[in-house]
């Protein structure tokens, strides 16, 4: 009873549970790699400089999402551990029509301060990088090879409103067979979580 009232609730506020229509195929290359965005640091970042030897984990996250809040310790954790492999990481926030509140450079300096972020969290001004991808809500996950091809796209887990139930870890499967060398054997997920407000 408390899960379907909370779910009705969450609906309420902009929060989609219904899988997202097929955009990236599976197998595509890194869209926009080149493009420079503003970082929380000031700095003018790429796609392709934040990828490490293994790959690219792209996150499009943002400061006000109750699903990012929820999955918030997940989201430091999988970023850490992607470090670790020498998989890149950028979270990107693509919410350019909340660009002069909550989700201004500055909340999200704050925000990630807070969270104690230590990878790149990027602007997508105009939502050029949202619309590349494809992307519709916060979080949703795109993991890419070295090679720069899209292996992995979904959530971090299936459970992503209570952490009890996780059952499966998608990301983190697909890290591990990543840098091992072994095919991904979960491709795609449904991921769950607050529409991006385009401008």
């Amino acid at each position: 009873m408390k899960k379907s009232i909370l779910i009705g609730s969450l609906s309420i506020i902009g929060i989609s549970f219904i899988p997202r229509m097929p955009g990236l195929p599976i197998g595509s290359s890194l869209p926009g790699q080149n493009i420079s965005m503003k970082d929380i640091s000031g700095k003018m970042i790429s796609l392709i400089d934040a990828k490490k030897a293994n790959g690219l984990m792209v996150m499009f996250s943002c400061n006000s999402c109750p699903v990012v809040h929820a999955n918030q310790s997940r989201t430091g954790e999988i970023c850490s551990y992607a470090l670790k492999n020498e998989v890149g990481v950028t979270l990107i926030n693509s919410n350019e029509a909340e660009r002069s509140g909550n989700e201004s450079l500055e909340s999200m300096q704050q925000y990630a301060k807070a969270q104690f972020y230590n990878w790149y969290y990027l602007v997508d001004k105009s939502n050029v990088l949202a619309d590349a991808f494809s992307a519709s809500r916060t979080p949703e996950v795109f993991l890419f090879d070295k090679d720069n091809k899209l292996v992995y796209h979904g959530a971090i887990d299936d459970s992503p409103g209570d952490i009890s139930q996780v059952k499966h870890n998608y990301l983190k499967d697909a890290i591990d067979e990543l840098t091992q060398g072994k095919a991904i054997q979960v491709k795609e997920s449904r991921s769950v979580g607050c529409s991006i407000h385009r401008s």
